[in-house]
């Protein structure tokens, strides 16, 4: 059986587990506080981050390489798409995230971070390129088009934070906000959100 190690506010725990629910398999889910970490974690990730997933001799860290081995391990719903070339396109779109968005929310999630400018232009970076992105919901129903991929998953849990990490999207974006809706709906959505994650947005 899988086992993820994942925390319970970790944006990056959030797409593994979103993946699995999606997957509708058997699988543990093994909360860490990510502030009383137990020293096993340093053994399994030598970064000391979350989430990891263990299955018999496998360890793997780091939550786009988990998830595209939980997809190919279970190609059902199928999530990165057949076609190499569209896959190689997912792999830039989930790399373009990372580079773009997700430095930026590694800003604001380092509690240690005290420097408030810094997490205001991180902010502002989030905003602006969110509200770059947005046109492309008007014609598509997912970031692909028509169907659910791992660039939606990757997103998702940004968009689920955003009034926690105090951005506010401005009225062009309604189409991104429209999106994030379909999204939430998902049923394995809900079931993989933790109690502390419900609370983050109202």
């Amino acid at each position: 059986m899988m086992i993820l190690y994942s925390g319970t506010t970790c944006p990056f725990s959030q797409r593994c587990r979103f993946v699995l629910f999606e997957k509708g398999m058997d699988f543990e889910i093994r909360d860490v506080d990510l502030f009383n970490k137990p020293e096993d974690i340093n053994v399994m990730n030598p970064y000391g981050q979350v989430p990891i997933l263990v299955e018999r001799d496998l360890t793997l860290y780091e939550s786009n390489i988990i998830n595209e081995y939980i997809d190919e391990r279970f190609p059902h719903p199928q999530l990165m798409p057949a076609d190499p070339v569209q896959r190689a396109r997912v792999r830039l779109l989930l790399l373009n995230l990372e580079r773009e968005l997700f430095v930026q929310v590694h800003i604001l999630e380092d509690k240690a971070e005290k420097n408030e400018k810094l997490k205001e232009k991180a902010r502002a970076a989030i905003r602006d390129r969110l509200t770059q992105f947005s046109p492309i919901f008007t014609k598509n129903k997912y970031m692909l088009g028509e169907d659910f991929s791992m660039g939606d998953v990757a997103l998702a849990p940004l968009l689920w934070r955003l009034t926690h990490y105090g951005i506010e999207l401005p009225k062009q974006a309604a189409p991104i906000q429209k999106y994030a809706e379909r999204i939430f709906q998902r049923p394995a959505y809900i079931e993989a959100l933790t109690p502390s994650e419900k609370v983050m947005r109202r």
